[in-house]
């Protein structure tokens, strides 16, 4: 492969070749890339809200046990 490539102006080492790759797997590269932003975003997602129920549960039991403490 580097044979076939060194006879090569640069040109099509650096711009042609990279330009076909893009035009072939584009959009396959936008799908992995979108898949992979769509999942980070699901998981932080997830953890905010499991960290606003724990401190909603949190803040709930603390009041709750004050006021018990009350009667």
């Amino acid at each position: 492969m580097r044979q076939i490539f060194a006879r090569m102006p640069w040109w099509v080492k650096w711009i042609a070749v990279p330009v076909i790759a893009l035009a072939v797997f584009g959009g396959l590269i936008t799908s992995i890339i979108g898949f992979v932003i769509e999942v980070l975003f699901k998981v932080l997602l997830f953890v905010a809200l499991v960290g606003g129920l724990i401190f909603l549960v949190r803040k709930f039991m603390t009041s709750s046990s004050s006021s018990s403490k009350d009667w």
